[in-house]
């Protein structure tokens, strides 16, 4: 009786070209995620967006990304990963087409969710094409390491090019400039990237469950948002909050009855992969308050314009690489534990300077030490979260896995954005309006919250995440031996 030969057998030679590309579109959704940052003022006064609906324009992208990224990876999983990588590039850059033609806050915030739909295609697709195409060892471990600087620094590059593109050219332009990259990136997808699925699996796509949990976390959001207009305790956002409840607790309810589950929730028996979720999830709902806060800090408080106030983010590109780069001679020394716990510690202490801002802080003694700590804490905590919740998967779930990763990326972001712009709008009102200080108030309130969200991950990964399971759970992703028995 003959056999088939593994369809994810991995590519031992030629993989460089593979990486560069996948990492090349990954630098474009994450880009995407943060390059409106600096573009919003604009927007909000050509578009006119109020004030509590601006971050829309950051939560559909963040909040349909997250919630279809699951059945992205499945999808990934059971039809070709470059097929769904093809297709996420295809509908991205369609929709980046229809955010620049949009002329009303429905059309661009529709058009925003269409292409986090894209972006959900293309993330998790992108990852696991690396875990099954890199042979592992060192070759591997570069590879996750770029993968991982990109998920990181990409959000900041995104604020430089969104200041230099609205300052020189107009908004429409953080959106116009995925048209060349996306189609460029499609067609080298198609010249290198190999074809891969995991094998004969049975079942088939979960979109009622896609459906369940995007809703769920739509309605969240959206009732955090609205508690600043109706209070926290009103029957409207009481009544919300256990629809968005009942909604995901039907997704959950969904996952366990299905033969072929978007999540398989048994999956998180592994450790080191429902950590490195938790730690994802806490780290990007703080750091996206470094974004959307900075930008308005700068523009509205310092009167700077779009790409000056880019320009001040670019420390925070270098500072995330560096930190990247170092993580992995630290990881081989020190062991992922430390270096993953120390990195978001790092990072709580950034976001602790910022709070110290005020009207007329000076940018290099005011802003520029907490920019630095929260970007070299982000890169050391990004490579050994990559590592430890791909490491110890088996490669048909790699698509589930990487889904999983990313997921955590994005519904943290979108909903920490929430919470921490309900904070800032409310800690404003209470310090009196719009006043330059109030606004700053509001701003160092939520500053203070995001060090919260982070010094939350470095305790929960240092009470319980157990050094040997995350070295050795690390090392069957890179291949690192020395990580095994540290």
């Amino acid at each position: 009786m003959s056999s088939s030969p593994p369809q994810d057998a991995p590519v031992a030679r030629h993989w460089l070209p593979v990486v560069v590309v996948v990492c090349l579109a990954q630098f474009m959704v994450v880009l995407d995620a943060t390059i409106t940052n600096v573009a919003l003022p604009a927007i909000q006064a050509d578009l006119q967006f109020s004030a509590t609906d601006l971050q829309w324009v950051v939560n559909a992208y963040t909040l349909v990304f997250g919630g279809f990224l699951l059945l992205g990876g499945r999808a990934g999983d059971l039809l070709g990963r470059r097929r769904l990588f093809v297709a996420g590039i295809t509908l991205f850059t369609f929709a980046s087409l229809m955010d620049a033609l949009a002329t009303s806050p429905g059309w661009l915030v529709g058009a925003r969710a269409l292409q986090g739909l894209g972006a959900a295609l293309v993330s998790p697709a992108a990852l696991s094409i690396i875990t099954t195409t890199v042979p592992e060892g060192p070759d591997r471990a570069k590879a996750l390491g770029a993968f991982a600087a990109i998920s990181g620094g990409g959000g900041a590059v995104g604020l430089l090019l969104g200041g230099f593109l609205v300052d020189a050219l107009s908004w429409q332009w953080v959106f116009f400039i995925n048209l060349p990259v996306g189609l460029a990136t499609l067609v080298l997808a198609l010249r290198v990237v190999p074809e891969s699925r995991a094998g004969d699996r049975a079942g088939g796509f979960d979109l009622a469950g896609a459906t369940l949990v995007t809703g769920g976390l739509g309605l969240l959001t959206y009732t955090i948002v609205k508690t600043q207009e109706f209070g926290w305790t009103s029957a409207r956002t009481l009544a919300f909050g256990a629809a968005a409840v009942a909604l995901l607790l039907a997704f959950g309810a969904l996952q366990t009855r299905r033969a072929a589950p978007l999540v398989r929730l048994s999956i998180f028996r592994v450790r080191t992969l429902s950590i490195a979720n938790a730690a994802t999830l806490l780290l990007m709902g703080g750091m996206y308050s470094l974004f959307y806060f900075g930008s308005l800090y700068f523009q509205q408080i310092k009167g700077d314009n779009a790409l000056e106030t880019g320009l001040a983010f670019v420390p925070m590109t270098v500072g995330i690489i560096a930190g990247s780069v170092l993580s992995q001679r630290l990881l081989v020394r020190f062991g992922v534990k430390a270096v993953l716990a120390a990195g978001l510690g790092l990072g709580t202490l950034g976001l602790l300077w910022m709070t110290t801002l005020t009207p007329d802080t000076a940018y290099f003694t005011g802003f520029l030490p907490g920019l630095a700590l929260l970007a070299i804490g982000i890169g050391n905590a990004f490579v050994p979260l990559t590592l430890i919740a791909t490491g110890g998967v088996a490669p048909e779930d790699q698509g589930l896995a990487s889904g999983l990763f990313n997921t955590s990326q994005q519904i943290g972001g979108a909903l920490g954005l929430a919470i921490l712009t309900t904070v800032a709008n409310s800690a404003t009102d209470g310090a009196g309006g719009v006043r330059a200080d109030a606004l700053v108030h509001g701003y160092t309130t939520a500053f203070a919250v995001g060090a919260g969200l982070l010094a939350l991950g470095a305790v929960t990964v240092t009470v319980l995440l157990r050094s040997r399971e995350a070295n050795a759970s690390a090392a069957s992703a890179e291949g690192v031996e020395a990580l095994a028995v540290a």
